[in-house]
């Protein structure tokens, strides 16, 4: 590339485009630069290789091509029965191409005498096939532009079409581009690694990504491109990792002392599984090397991720260092302070909260207790990164939930040591896939806790149509004259707050005919409460003031009701599946058996349908984020939007997952060798990712 820029260039500039067009573009692709235009690769590709005579076409299903001699044209019909048809024949006998759209053109073009390619479906009627608004060009133009083998099919828009860019005409900009950038791509793998993998030249992968010449040409790009944008992401990411590794020297936890084996030894409740020992060990042994710790700790609801936490501040206490717990709502805060005050109650250890409930009184004690070191464990929401909040010596962080809570909210809680930085564990109890994992938070060091407390039994999951709803209202009715307490979820539906409101209303109109009061009390929770009447709605659920709960899905993830043992949820069909999933954890947290009651009407998408049959047929998280990562893609599963690492470009997470391990092998073996890309042989891809770097902020810190 004889410009580093050249990718940088408008596509103002690409001959063939000018200035409404490139606005068009912005406007309905997003595409700006030459680069770009180059990742608007084709949706699916058509076979241009063969010829086809007449008397072979046999079905209406497949495209086809033909060549032949115009042989007589007629204009027929009157205003909207206008057509324009023209008859071509080949050596094998005729066939009728018909238009009824853009009739000056084609009769301008179509002329008699001339030869053509024509492709596209055929239509038969009577026996007699024919074409309707085919693709037609000059037969000696075809030859000339080399438009035989695959041909790529390009999305586009209505607004593009009437400035000439449908398919056919973004194939004409891409060969356009590729004769501009010819001899102008950057080879930056390093030899070896082109070898090893059998990748194509990068030049090569790009034409054949647009414009292959057979199915193999284009295998062959696909794996070299695919390769190349998950081996950049890999190597963003772990030279982020080994630089922080470098660069912020974390606190080292040489003592496991009093605190923690008091806890352990005679105050925890009951036996760790295998799993929590196990991160715990992970935990431990980053915390005693000297580097900064950035761990992810996964876990499914109600796997035990809070034990692990508070054990983890424990061994910071017995370091003589400070730890918070930062958790996204007030509700799910209080819980956490609640659990760990109790579980904390016998020992030496003053635990705090801070959310927005705390009145100027207590903060400013709280504040004076944090900056004097008598607060060992502070827990709170957003609050807790408050320029005014000011530790004396915080040395362990924990982030519950982390995805809800934006980077620059995370990144201030940093700046709270000054001679340090914290260890971090941020913790999530939406699984996700381990593929997805190594391509957003491959920074991150990654513990799972992949199995649930011994007793546990597995919360029942069944599917019922809407025309059974009075024998699960009984079920319901007999199970709260058992003492338990049960969740009702209606959907919400986006697009319109008001028709989820009334969804909602009308639901709980229907509950309270079929449990009326005061025999039953019933709490009710939307997004359009005020957070204050919300609280209070989820805290008589939460204390069994109420026996159902009507909500839509704001139920907060994490709050813990032990004696709810009845998830029914409406209209399912509406629900994603790790909504769904998350929607079930509510349940299931006491000794008791629960149940999760899937409610939809007869009418169901292939999808619904599967979503369904997955919920019913497991409970393990991890493999229903998987089948959750192949309906949707890795785009819409939650926490990835943030991360600005999934804009892949070509791969598909869940079919590549083979690629995605090589890519991140590769880079890991890169990083080993030469973290710095000093060796010869990686000074290309070094200027490359200097050239390339995608954001100047520095975010190494923060997960």
């Amino acid at each position: 590339m004889n410009s580093p820029n050249i990718m940088d260039t408008p596509i103002t500039y690409l001959k063939g485009v000018g200035p409404q067009r490139a606005q068009l573009l912005a406007a309905e692709f997003n595409i700006h630069t030459y680069e770009d235009l180059l990742n608007h690769f084709p949706f699916r590709y058509v076979d241009r290789s063969k010829f086809y005579n007449t008397s072979q076409i046999t079905d209406t299903n497949t495209y086809i091509q033909l060549k032949g001699f115009v042989i007589k044209t007629e204009t027929l019909g009157e205003k909207k029965a206008k057509r324009f048809v023209a008859t071509v024949k080949d050596e094998f006998g005729t066939i009728e191409l018909v238009w009824f759209q853009g009739l000056k053109w084609v009769s301008s073009f179509v002329q008699a005498g001339q030869q053509y390619v024509i492709f596209g479906k055929p239509n038969e009627f009577k026996g007699k096939y024919s074409f309707s608004h085919p693709e037609i060009e000059l037969f000696d133009q075809y030859i000339q532009m080399g438009s035989e083998g695959l041909q790529g099919i390009y999305s586009t828009t209505e607004k593009l079409k009437s400035f000439g860019l449908d398919s056919k005409g973004f194939l004409k900009l891409m060969r356009q581009l590729l004769q501009v950038l010819e001899g102008k791509f950057v080879e930056f793998l390093p030899d070896n690694l082109i070898r090893k993998y059998h990748l194509v030249e990068r030049e090569d992968a790009w034409r054949n990504i647009h414009i292959p010449a057979n199915s193999s040409d284009l295998k062959a790009a696909e794996l070299r491109l695919k390769f190349e944008e998950l081996f950049l992401i890999q190597m963003r990411l772990l030279k982020i990792k080994s630089k922080r590794n470098i660069i912020y020297k974390g606190i080292v936890f040489s003592k496991i002392g009093e605190n923690f084996n008091n806890f352990y030894n005679n105050y925890l409740p009951f036996e760790l599984t295998n799993a929590q020992k196990r991160v715990i060990k992970e935990i431990r042994a980053d915390m005693g090397h000297g580097k900064q710790m950035n761990r992810l700790l996964q876990g499914d609801v109600g796997s035990g991720k809070t034990v692990v936490a508070l054990i983890c501040m424990l061994i910071s206490l017995d370091n003589s260092y400070q730890s918070c717990l930062m958790a996204p709502t007030e509700i799910l805060a209080t819980q956490h302070y609640n659990t760990i005050s109790e579980l904390l109650k016998d020992m030496p250890v003053r635990v705090g909260l801070l959310t927005g409930s705390t009145n100027k009184k207590q903060r400013t004690q709280l504040f004076e207790e944090l900056n004097n070191g008598v607060i060992d464990i502070l827990i709170g929401t957003h609050a807790l990164i408050e320029d005014n909040v000011q530790f004396k010596s915080l040395g362990f962080v924990v982030i519950d939930e982390q995805h809800r809570f934006g980077v620059e909210q995370r990144s201030k809680l940093w700046n709270k040591n000054e001679h340090y930085v914290p260890h971090v564990l941020v913790m999530t109890a939406t699984p996700i896939p381990r593929t997805l994992a190594m391509t957003v938070y491959g920074d991150l060091d990654v513990s799972i806790i992949d199995e649930l407390p011994p007793g546990r039994k597995p919360i029942m999951t069944v599917h019922r149509f809407d025309d059974k709803r009075l024998d699960v209202y009984e079920f319901i009715r007999k199970q709260i004259h058992e003492g338990r307490q049960a969740y009702i979820v209606f959907p919400l539906i986006e697009e319109s707050e008001k028709m989820s409101y009334k969804n909602l209303m009308d639901g709980y109109d229907m509950v309270l005919q079929r449990f009326p009061m005061p025999k039953y009390q019933i709490s009710i929770v939307h997004g359009q409460m005020k957070p204050k009447v919300k609280d209070w709605e989820m805290q008589r659920f939460l204390n069994g003031t109420t026996h159902i709960m009507v909500a839509t899905t704001v139920i907060e993830v994490g709050v813990n009701v032990p004696n709810a043992s009845i998830m029914l949820i409406e209209s399912v069909e509406r629900f994603g599946l790790s909504q769904l999933h998350q929607l079930r954890g509510r349940v299931g947290r006491g000794a008791d058996q629960s149940y999760c009651i899937l409610m939809s009407s007869y009418k169901l998408s292939r999808e619904a349908r599967l979503r369904i049959e997955t919920m019913v047929r497991t409970n393990d998280g991890f493999e229903i984020a998987e089948v959750d990562l192949k309906l949707r893609g890795p785009g819409n599963i939650e926490g990835t939007q943030q991360s600005g690492l999934i804009d892949l470009k070509l791969t598909n997470i869940s079919q590549d997952q083979a690629i995605i391990e090589l890519a991140r092998n590769a880079a890991q073996q890169i990083i080993n060798d030469d973290p710095d890309l000093q060796h010869p042989e990686h000074v290309a891809l070094l200027e490359y990712l200097i050239q390339n770097k995608k954001s100047k902020s520095n975010w190494s810190r923060i997960s």
